[in-house]
């Protein structure tokens, strides 16, 4: 009996399913259709307003736009003075991160102290939850995982449905702080029952940080180094906002704007969040340099480097997407701030870990790649690396399984969607409808008997 994969009407019906879905070109073009809600050179179409973050890729001189290195904000505060802050006091910075971001000032003492309590209260699981959801028929991906165990946890919520905004904050809170434990309880349960090892499940500790905690709960002997833990934290700061327009952003945006419940908004997220062209980057980025570092037979030989990454582009090489995966921002042109403040880190952890030569051929391969596509591609702005360039390196380097490279995205993010699902609620615009163009031909409906 065949699959319904090779199922003869499915594959009769696919091809006309494809045939039927193309659309000529030339008609975007003709009614000035802004693919992907951008123009041509990249800017967005602005669509709504937010004091969350500011992403700054140009300037304007003499009403021209002029690239410029990339700077990002969150709530008014650049978050290079973010990360050197935190960093200069010695202390971890995402739980601040996420408090400025739901509540649009950096905390002081008290109320940091006030914080970390309030988000270690709030990271118990509901009772048997991890027997009952997380263990019970465990994915193979943990995004789903993630997806699964935030719609079920509506079913222990005793007011799911309540949009105040007091209502949305006790659900955020919640949240973020249960993220880490769905993640890493989802990989752990897949691990076992899957890929046959042992089941570690660790509680997290009261007085470690989130960093801390994801490490601790992950590693059979919940050993880490401070440098590990240092720039896990860094990851989900730098990961936990990036403007209202991102996929996954915009797509709480739009979910949040029917009135529907925070879980299914965060749903809604998660399941953008998933796909390659965005959280999923990362792990097509170590997996390019997986196959790049059996084919170059000289890490150090500029000339060798540039040949793969000119049939990456030519579609012969690794998947053949015909992408450099890791290069170029959707914003960004010159410089991702949060790729050029990760690189200072990753340096150290290569170091600790004994792979510089892995670090210094990703360094050769950031400069290149830009003067590869230059020469290959007609392009609008500059290329440069991402932040998913240098992070699933890192995760690498940490031994942190594939697995969870994009949860990891989930945990920071979340912080982000819930800034963005408050502001979406508190506005009360109306409901998110863009207008799509029919193209189609009007045609006769035609009775059974006669369509032979």
């Amino acid at each position: 009996m065949k699959s319904e994969q090779t199922n003869p009407f499915i594959e009769k019906y696919s091809k006309l399913a494809l045939e039927q879905g193309m659309i000529d070109n030339e008609l975007y073009s003709k009614y000035e259709v802004k693919r992907g809600l951008r123009d041509i050179s990249g800017k967005g179409v602005l669509v709504g307003l937010t004091e969350i973050s500011e992403i700054v890729s140009y300037v304007i001189e003499d009403g021209d736009l002029v690239p410029c290195e990339g700077k990002l904000y969150y709530r008014g505060v650049n978050i290079e003075d973010i990360v050197k802050g935190f960093l200069d006091e010695d202390r971890f910075g995402f739980e601040e991160v996420c408090f400025l971001l739901l509540f649009g000032h950096l905390p002081n003492s008290a109320e940091l102290n006030e914080w970390n309590v309030l988000l270690a209260e709030n990271t118990a699981l509901p009772e048997h939850f991890v027997r009952d959801t997380i263990m019970n028929t465990p994915s193979r991906d943990m995004m789903n995982s993630l997806a699964k165990s935030v719609l079920t946890l509506y079913a222990y919520d005793d007011n799911p449905d309540d949009i105040s905004i007091e209502n949305v904050i006790r659900q955020s809170v919640r949240l973020i702080a249960q993220f880490p434990l769905l993640a890493v309880y989802g990989y752990q349960s897949f691990a076992h029952y899957h890929d046959n090892k042992s089941l570690v499940i660790h509680t997290p500790q009261k007085g470690l940080s989130i960093a801390e905690n994801i490490l601790y709960m992950l590693r059979s002997d919940s050993k880490y180094t401070k440098l590990e833990a240092q720039i896990l934290d860094i990851a989900l700061a730098l990961h936990a906002e990036h403007g209202g327009g991102n996929n996954s952003t915009f797509t709480n945006h739009v979910v949040t704007s029917s009135h529907t419940d925070t879980y299914s908004a965060v749903v809604a997220s998660l399941g953008s969040l998933k796909g390659p062209r965005h959280g999923g980057a990362n792990i097509k980025v170590v997996q390019m340099f997986s196959d790049m570092k059996k084919k170059i037979s000289n890490w150090n030989d500029d000339g060798e480097i540039t040949a793969y990454l000119e049939k990456l582009l030519d579609k012969k090489e690794f998947d053949h997407s015909g992408l450099i995966y890791g290069m170029g921002h959707a914003v960004y042109s010159l410089s991702d701030p949060r790729a050029l403040i990760f690189r200072r880190f990753v340096r150290h952890l290569a170091a600790e870990k004994g792979r510089n030569d892995e670090y210094m051929l990703y360094s050769k391969v950031e400069a290149l790649a830009p003067q590869v596509i230059g020469n290959k591609r007609k392009i609008y702005k500059g290329v440069s690396a991402n932040v998913d360039f240098y992070s699933g390196f890192v995760y690498n380097m940490m031994d942190l399984p594939e697995e969870l490279f994009t949860p990891l995205f989930a945990i920071a993010r979340i912080a982000g969607w819930s800034a963005h699902r408050i502001e979406e609620l508190v506005n009360a615009g109306k409901i998110i409808r863009p207008a799509y163009k029919s193209v189609t031909k009007v045609q006769p409906y035609i009775p059974v008997k006669d369509r032979d």
